[in-house]
């Protein structure tokens, strides 16, 4: 896996990556931290989280278009400098009054990633191969892991010891090395192009043009029985993943007894399983095609979730709850692996930024939803059996779908995608 760090462009964008994803746990880490203990206020705290999720709902789908319009680099480049200018106004953050700087920048910061993200996984299978995506991805993973160890760490000391502005420098600091970095790049970004679909479109008008082609990548939707699936795949994931993001703090207070130091505990070995994922997960999977990957990954995923959640009823020891939870890890690397590569591959690439934006809009609304349903049934049932349910049980079913629906060649079939609007 590590040998498509050879592949020069590959490696630039991975770093890239890695860098800026460094930068964002720091800000992530340290500025909830920062924003709590100036207003001392959960609600303040909270709206911050909500200013960074409007625009994954409002704005997801819509960016899309524009990064199948726009040079995939260039769009890279622009954002990771847009990102280094407009974090710095948290330097300006000095007492409650300023706490509309914050909000600002997070709504900002959140927008600005609607372009970069799909434009990053838009531009992968233009770096390596067809047959290394599922590797690129795992390898994507482990830089994912690697910054989610180091960032939240570094976030807590600079915040603590340096405050807001040097956490802000830090952020800035990343996102300029990446935006440079992508700037090397050789490969074209450029999309491809129909020249049916391009002479309607400025038939049409800029701003029917622009309605035009959203539609018809939503319309993609209508056409493609793998993208249909996905769907339905990054819902029962979403689903899962909200009731996880909340009731998990639930079950380590309530069921272990445990606190914020033994929640960190957790999400250590899970990023530990996911390093250890990132570097053999290719090798396991070699010659295997994504479809399999993807379910037989995401049956034992949620089966593993559902030990961890039960594993106290039986043997209440933590070090148990750490090893289950780290080979959970590892699961998620080829769960990640094998779904990105499906994705990034199941339409034309003048489509792929529309998919992958759409996706990205379902997959935060819906985890909204579910965010909201584990707020109301925390307080009323035991964490257990909703997460065994949500949780582990969402992502058994996701398994059992993208084996049993996926066409055999998922990431080939076309479903009759065609190049000019629907």
């Amino acid at each position: 896996m590590f040998s498509l760090l050879r592949r020069r462009d590959f490696a630039l964008v991975w770093t890239a990556s890695l860098i800026s994803a460094t930068g964002d746990w720091v800000l992530l880490i340290g500025l909830p931290i920062y924003v709590y203990q100036l207003t001392g206020s959960t609600l303040a705290t909270s709206a911050m989280f909500v200013a960074e999720l409007v625009p994954q709902i409002a704005f997801g789908s819509v960016a899309g278009v524009f990064v199948d319009r726009w040079d995939r680099k260039r769009t890279m480049v622009a954002a990771n400098l847009i990102l280094t200018v407009a974090i710095l106004p948290l330097a300006l953050v000095r007492s409650t009054d300023d706490v509309w700087i914050v909000y600002i920048v997070a709504f900002t910061e959140s927008l600005v990633a609607r372009f970069l993200r799909p434009a990053e996984g838009a531009m992968l299978p233009r770096l390596v191969d067809r047959s290394d995506l599922v590797a690129a991805n795992a390898l994507g993973s482990f830089a994912s892991n690697t910054s989610r160890l180091i960032g939240p760490t570094l976030g807590g000391v600079i915040a603590g010891i340096y405050g807001l502005t040097a956490v802000a420098g830090f952020d800035s600091v990343t996102f300029a090395i990446a935006g440079a970095l992508v700037g090397l790049v050789r490969t074209s970004g450029a999309p491809e192009r129909s020249e049916t679909r391009d002479a309607s479109a400025v038939a049409a008008g800029r701003l029917r043009a622009f309605w035009r082609e959203w539609l018809d990548g939503l319309s993609l939707v209508t056409r493609s029985r793998t993208i249909r699936v996905l769907f339905v795949l990054a819902a029962l994931s979403s689903l899962g993943e909200g009731m996880m993001s909340v009731l998990f703090v639930v079950w380590v207070a309530r069921v272990i007894g445990g606190t914020a130091l033994e929640l960190g505990w957790f999400m250590t070995a899970q990023a530990v399983g996911g390093l250890v994922g990132g570097v053999f997960v290719a090798q396991l999977t070699r010659g295997a095609p994504p479809r399999r990957v993807l379910g037989i990954a995401s049956i034992a995923f949620g089966s593993l979730d559902a030990l961890l959640f039960v594993s106290p009823l039986v043997r209440p020891e933590i070090v148990i709850g750490l090893v289950i939870i780290a080979i959970v890890g590892v699961t998620t690397v080829a769960f990640g692996a094998g779904f990105n590569a499906i994705l990034q591959t199941s339409v034309e690439d003048a489509y792929r930024g529309r998919l992958l934006g759409a996706i990205f809009t379902t997959m935060a609304l819906l985890r909204l939803v579910s965010t909201v349903l584990a707020g109301l049934f925390g307080a009323l049932v035991s964490p257990i059996p909703l997460l065994v349910a949500f949780q582990a049980g969402s992502y058994v079913a996701l398994g059992i779908v993208a084996l049993a629906l996926l066409p055999h060649e998922a990431g080939r079939e076309r479903d009759g995608l065609v190049r000019e609007p629907a």
